[in-house]
């Protein structure tokens, strides 16, 4: 029945109508395969080579074997075509007819155009390259909305990376951009009416970013409005939390109270779920109070923090409020929790290598200092500090000496896991013993660790070694040092220790190759490399020792000694400019070093700024008022600038410090005769005369002044000089054995106190000078001699005007106008010759700005 249903729905084709399907059960001999083993054409065919000669193809082309199936004719069966050379026909149609369809269609075989390439899809009919894609169009309100939220995490994430580069300001400037930008989005979404596609996670990035920005710049009220508009809005979840954020800003402000408070409200909000959230808040309520002075309240949170989840620092913040408290029993209860907390890290074992497995070793070689093994490590020392400083506070505390305190200490922490941090805290003790000026006790102390292990053994003798390198005893600081190297020769510090020692043996080449051991073992120790410079210094090699303390400068930036080392060093070297800007760096990190301002002085006296100079010099006796080289430079300054007066407070002041030393008093009379106060001149002579009766100069000046004044002195003054001129040339014949030197120059500047021995720097006491280069560089200032290539300008010193202070014949010169008119001649007496009498006033060009009014 089915079959029949079937069959009814068949259509079959009239006779009229064309069959698709005929023609294919038509038998044609020449098809007929089976006799052509009989088929003596086909047979020579193949024998000969007629039947390997190409078919004819010059119209159609025809199949090639008889493989392929055959071709259909056109319509009917009439139009055969002749069969080919080896008898079989050939496809296609000669005329313009197409072939009749069949039931399945060969994907892409067409009988005509045999050459064509396989293209099912008909792609390579299409001439030039592909049409470019279609953009989208951004004009619909979607498109829009998508850019904009785009153009708004792209601003947010900017933000970000400003922010963690340091650059807060343009930080801020994005997150604000991105918050106009994102309002202007919603309210593209409200004018859409598609209100509830707003993005609530992107308006809380931006306000979240906002508040973040804010509190980086310091804005802190801006950030609390910022983050209130966050916490009110309930549509954000879990915003409470951001109350911690609220609280941590007022704690910045000092305000403790709204700090709590927030805190405490956050901490509501957190589940308990969140356990290490809860305790950090607990934390910061717990700080506040310490900073509010409610140790208490304090002490409550801190204990609830220990018996739930303990930690190093809320540990050593109780020890801390129990000490504030002054209770011993709670101190020690709080310090052994301290030392029951555990660390949570791995066993150290893990980071051994093994010997037989080289694949595990290499993988050992990679992460024993990864990062995640220096956070282990950081972790460790915050632990190791929390202890020893808990101990260092409370050891005096909670036994009546510290050093009790310190045993109990020791003992509790040899007793916990921290075995190791019990000989650092007897190291600790011994120094407790430094600060305490108990040396004895401080050495006692370190040799009970000469027969510990070696890592302790060599940390006290170390310790040894520089107490008694301080107490100048150098031969104990040698043994300990080499007791330290013998312990562990990879000791930076006892290297430096050894090297000390040389160094102040003056055996600078061996101490140079132990800072340079130093300095391999340990690249940091600026102990070491400061030393080496020293010596490089020391031994002339300033090239060496320039490098040195720039490499230091790098590490300790704005260290005043290093710095002050390479601007000395630049000045030995000759190189001023440098010096000069080396020393201004030090004048601004130390302003008020009166050593660098007179070295700043001295430099700039050299280069002929007198007036620098002076500045300099001067701001140099405001912070020290006692160098005499000071006060000889500035009182020579105010008598080359010919300001008498000015100098005679200098010298006054110089008198004072030395009374002994008779130039700074020679110098006070000579700047009141100077400046025409002669009655002042002649009494601080006689002055001087009583206290120092033997001076020479002394004697001439009152012989001088009491003449010129008309003074009956004259004669018993004239009369002493003689017996101690006469009294000096046997002192000096005695003390030169009978030679004579050959000029009175030279006598004049062996002498004792005399006025002129210690002006240019030549004396005794200026010989002895501390700072280098002092002596050479006031050589051109006024204290000095005349420049011998001459100045336009003649300038009055006091070498010149004192005549006799440096000896010297000089020629007479009476060419003296008073501006008031002629004086009355005074009576000449019959004290002495005159003629034979040199004026000690020869060479002095007198002004009238020297003469008295």
């Amino acid at each position: 029945m089915n079959r029949l249903s079937m069959m009814e729905q068949v259509h079959l084709a009239g006779e009229d109508e064309e069959d698709l399907y005929s023609g294919y059960n038509d038998y044609n001999a020449t098809l007929d395969v089976d006799d052509l083993a009989n088929d003596t054409g086909f047979q020579h065919a193949v024998r000969t080579s007629h039947g390997r000669r190409p078919p004819p193809t010059a119209k159609l082309p025809i199949t090639g074997s008889v493989g392929p199936r055959l071709g259909t004719m056109a319509k009917g069966r009439t139009g055969m075509m002749p069969p080919s050379s080896m008898g079989r026909p050939v496809t296609g149609a000669q005329d313009s007819t197409a072939r009749p369809m069949t039931a399945v269609r060969g994907a892409g075989y067409s009988s005509v155009t045999r050459g064509a390439a396989f293209d099912p899809m008909n792609q390579g009919q299409s001439q030039g390259p592909a049409p470019p894609l279609e953009s989208k169009s951004e004009d619909s309100p979607e498109e829009k909305v998508k850019l904009l939220e785009k153009k708004v995490n792209e601003l947010i994430e900017e933000s970000c990376f400003a922010n963690s580069r340091g650059e807060l300001q343009l930080a801020l400037d994005k997150a604000k951009e991105a918050g106009r930008k994102e309002r202007i989005l919603v309210r593209q979404r409200e004018q859409e009416s598609a209100v509830d596609q707003v993005n609530l996670d992107l308006t809380y990035s931006v306000l979240f970013n906002l508040a973040n920005q804010y509190v980086a710049n310091e804005m802190y009220s801006e950030a609390i409005n910022t983050y209130t508009v966050i916490v009110k809005n309930k549509m954000f979840s879990n915003a409470g939390r951001l109350k911690v954020n609220m609280g941590n800003i007022f704690f910045k402000q000092r305000n403790y109270p709204k700090a709590i408070k927030y805190y405490r409200m956050a901490l509501d909000q957190v589940p308990n779920t969140h356990k290490e959230m809860r305790t950090k808040i607990m934390q910061n309520i717990g700080i506040v109070f310490v900073k509010m002075g409610q140790y208490t309240d304090a002490i409550t949170s801190f204990e609830h923090i220990m018996s739930d989840s303990p930690d190093f620092q809320t540990g050593f913040n109780l020890v801390l409020c129990y000490f504030a408290l002054g209770d011993k029993e709670k101190m020690k209860k709080s310090f052994t929790k301290l030392l029951a907390a555990d660390l949570q890290l791995g066993d150290e074992d893990k980071y051994m290598l093994h010997t037989d497995d080289k694949q595990y070793n290499l993988v050992i070689e990679v992460i024993k200092n990864d990062s995640l093994r220096q956070m282990e490590r950081e972790k460790k020392t915050q632990a190791e500090r929390c202890i020893k400083t808990a101990a260092k506070i409370i050891a005096p505390a909670v036994e009546a000496t510290f050093a009790a305190g310190y045993d109990w200490c020791v003992e509790q922490v040899r007793m916990s896991s921290y075995v190791d941090l019990a000989h650092d805290l007897e190291i600790d003790k011994a120094i407790m013993y430094l600060k305490q000026k108990d040396f004895q006790q401080a050495i006692e102390t370190l040799k009970s660790f000469e027969k510990k292990d070696t890592k302790v053994a060599s940390t006290a003798a170390t310790n040894l070694s520089f107490l008694y390198f301080l107490e100048n005893e150098v031969s104990q600081a040698d043994k300990y040092a080499e007791m330290a190297m013998s312990a562990d020769r990879y000791n930076p510090a006892a290297l430096v220790n050894k090297g000390n020692c040389l160094f102040a043996n003056k055996d600078y080449e061996k101490a140079r190759e132990f800072y340079k051991e130093a300095l391999q073992n340990d690249s940091s120790c600026v102990e070491g490399l400061f030393n080496l410079g020293l010596c490089n210094k020391m031994l002339g090699r300033l090239e060496d020792a320039l490098d040195c303390f720039f490499k230091l400068h790098a590490i300790l930036r704005n260290n005043a000694q290093v710095i002050y080392h390479l601007a000395d060093i630049h000045d030995q070297m000759g190189d001023t400019a440098q010096a000069t800007e080396w020393f201004m760096q030090l004048v601004g990190i130390v302003p008020n070093d009166p050593a660098v301002l007179a070295r700043l002085g001295e430099i700039c006296d050299s280069e002929g700024d007198k007036s620098q100079a002076f500045q300099y010099h001067y701001d140099s006796f405001k912070y020290f008022p006692s160098n005499i080289e000071i006060i000889e430079w500035l009182g020579a300054y105010y008598i080359d600038s010919q300001f008498c007066e000015k100098a005679i407070s200098y010298f006054e002041r110089a008198a004072i410090i030395q009374p002994n030393q008779v130039k700074w008093q020679l110098m006070v009379a000579s700047c009141h005769r100077r400046s025409g106060n002669y009655q002042q001149a002649l009494e601080t002579y006689k002055s001087i005369h009583r206290k120092f009766p033997d001076n020479v100069e002394c004697l001439k000046f009152l012989v001088r002044l009491c003449t010129d004044l008309g003074l009956k002195e004259a004669q018993d003054y004239a009369t002493k000089l003689k017996k101690a001129e006469k009294a000096k040339e046997l002192k000096e014949q005695r003390a030169t054995s009978g030679s004579r030197r050959g000029s009175g120059r030279a006598r004049r500047e062996g002498r004792d106190g005399s006025a002129g021995s210690g002006i240019g720097g030549k004396d005794s006491d200026s010989g002895s000078r501390g700072g280098s280069g002092s002596a050479g560089s006031r050589k051109s200032s006024a204290l000095g001699q005349r420049s011998s290539g001459g100045s336009a300008r003649r300038r009055p010193v006091l070498e010149d005007d004192d005549g006799d202070l440096f000896g010297g014949k000089q020629d007479v010169d009476a060419t003296y106008s008073d501006p008031l008119g002629p004086q009355v001649e005074r009576p000449k007496t019959a004290a002495r010759r005159r003629e034979q009498q040199e004026d000690e006033f020869a060479d002095e060009e007198l002004g009238d700005d020297l003469l008295p009014e």
